[in-house]
C-alpha cells in the first residue's frame, strides 16, 4: 500500500506514539482489504463509548491513549456514541459502572472529540456535501450515511473510527470504491412495508446477503423515519454497508423475491413474546420526526401508558423537542426520557425486574434478547400507542 513520506514519518513514530499506533492499526486494515493508499476524510464518528460494549480492556486502552501516549488528539470533526447511561438520570445505575463510564467519558473528552454521545449523527450535526469520504463507526449512521446522504463510509470499526478521527486518513477500500456501490442484488418487495416495524423486518431480512451493497425494488418513496429503520435493522443482522431503490433502467445479477411469507417468519423468528412488562423506543435514539409522531399519537384522547415506558434521543434533539412542547407531551403520558444512550447494552433494563419488553426496533429487539436476555414483543409505534395506553 502507497504511503505519502508525511504517512511513512507518522508510521515510525516521528509525530508521536498516538499517531503512529492510528497509522499501524489503519496500515493493517488497508493490507488486509487491499486498499492501494490512504484518503483524507472529513469527519469520524466513533462507537466503542459504553462500557458495556469495551469493558476494562477498552477502558485501559482509552486511558493509555489519552494520558500517556503522545498525540493522542483528534484530529479532523469527530463525534461519539451513546454511552452507557443518562448522567443526569443515574438512580438505577451500580457506582462501579458510572465511576467506569465515567472514566471513558473523559478519555474521549481529552481528545478533544464533540461529546455527542449519539448514534444518530446524522440527524444532529451539519451533514458534509455528498460524495465525501467520512469514516462512521456505527452501523445505522453508515449505511444512512452511504444510502440516503451519499456520503462515503465503510462500517467502521471502534478502533478503525477512533484511528480515523486522530490521523485524518482511512483505507481506500470497500465502500469507498465506485465499483463496489453499485449493488448485484435487488431484492424486490411484492407487498410494501406499511410503518417503520415492516420497514425494519424487511432490512433484516436483507443484512443476511453477504454484500456489500443491495437494491430494494419498492414502489413507495422512502420517508427519513423508514429510511432509518431499514439502515439500522441492516446493519444488526449482517455486513451489508449501503442500499439503494431499484431504478427501472438497472440491471442486477439477481433477484430475490419479499413478501408477506417472508415479514411473518422474521417477525415470528425476532418477536418471541406478545406482552411485554416495559416498553422502549430509541435503537437508533429517536429523532424529531419521530418524537413528533409518537407526541401526535399520545396528544390524541389525551393517551397515557399503562406500564413503564423508556425512551432514548439525543440531548441537543430533546432539547429542541422541549421547545416544540413534545417532552412536556411525552411525560405526561408517563414516558421517562433519556440523552446520551440507548437501548443497546442498557443496564436499565435488567432480566431481574423485566421478563420481556415491548419494542417497535428490531435493532433494540436483537440487542435486549442476546445481550440483556430478556424476551420482545414487536409492534409498530403506533400499535403500542394504541395498545398499551389508557
Amino acid at each position: 500500500m502507497y504511503l505519502s513520506n508525511e504517512e511513512e514519518k507518522a508510521l515510525k513514530g516521528e509525530y508521536g506514539e498516538a499517531i503512529e499506533l492510528a497509522y499501524r492499526i489503519l496500515v493493517a486494515i488497508g493490507e488486509a482489504t487491499n486498499a492501494e493508499k490512504l484518503i483524507e476524510i472529513e469527519w469520524a464518528h466513533v462507537s466503542g463509548v459504553n462500557y458495556n460494549t469495551i469493558g476494562d480492556a477498552g477502558l485501559r486502552f482509552l486511558e493509555d491513549l489519552s494520558v500517556k501516549m503522545k498525540g493522542g488528539k483528534v484530529k479532523i470533526k469527530s463525534t461519539l456514541n451513546p454511552m452507557g447511561y443518562d448522567p443526569y438520570k443515574s438512580e438505577r445505575i451500580s457506582e462501579e459502572f458510572k465511576e467506569k463510564q465515567e472514566r471513558i467519558r473523559r478519555a474521549y473528552e481529552r481528545m478533544d472529540i464533540i461529546a455527542s454521545y449519539t448514534c444518530i449523527p446524522y440527524q444532529v450535526y451539519e451533514i458534509s456535501e455528498r460524495g465525501k469520504h467520512v469514516s462512521f463507526a456505527e452501523s445505522n449512521a453508515a449505511i444512512f450515511a452511504n444510502s440516503i446522504l451519499g456520503l462515503k463510509t465503510n462500517k467502521e470499526s471502534a478502533l478503525s473510527a477512533l484511528a480515523s478521527a486522530i490521523t485524518g486518513k482511512s483505507p481506500y477500500s470497500g465502500l469507498r470504491l465506485e465499483e463496489l456501490r453499485k449493488p448485484r442484488l435487488c431484492i424486490r418487495v411484492e407487498k410494501e412495508p406499511k410503518n417503520e416495524l415492516e420497514y425494519g423486518l424487511l432490512g433484516y431480512f436483507a443484512g443476511k446477503f453477504n454484500e456489500y451493497s443491495i437494491a430494494f425494488d419498492i414502489k413507495n418513496e422512502l420517508n427519513e423515519i423508514h429510511a432509518k429503520s431499514l439502515s439500522a435493522s441492516l446493519g444488526t443482522s449482517g455486513s451489508v454497508g449501503m442500499f439503494e431503490l431499484a431504478k427501472k433502467d438497472s440491471k442486477y445479477e439477481e433477484i430475490i423475491e419479499y413478501d408477506e411469507k417472508e415479514t411473518k417468519e422474521i417477525l415470528e423468528k425476532l418477536s418471541n413474546s406478545d406482552k411485554g412488562d416495559l416498553i422502549v423506543f430509541g435503537s437508533p435514539q429517536l429523532g424529531m420526526e419521530e418524537l413528533r409522531t409518537l407526541s401526535s399519537l399520545l396528544s390524541k384522547g389525551k393517551k397515557r401508558f399503562k406500564k413503564r415506558c423508556i425512551l432514548f434521543c439525543a440531548r441537543k434533539i430533546y432539547g429542541e423537542a422541549k421547545n416544540f412542547g413534545y417532552i412536556n407531551e411525552l411525560e405526561r403520558a408517563g414516558v421517562e426520557i433519556y440523552c446520551d444512550s440507548c437501548s443497546c447494552l442498557t443496564p436499565l433494563v435488567d432480566k431481574r425486574e423485566v421478563d420481556s419488553v415491548i419494542t417497535n426496533s428490531v435493532k433494540a429487539c436483537y440487542y435486549l434478547r442476546n445481550w440483556n436476555k430478556v424476551n420482545v414483543c414487536l409492534k409498530s409505534m403506533k400499535e403500542i400507542v394504541e395498545e398499551e395506553c389508557e
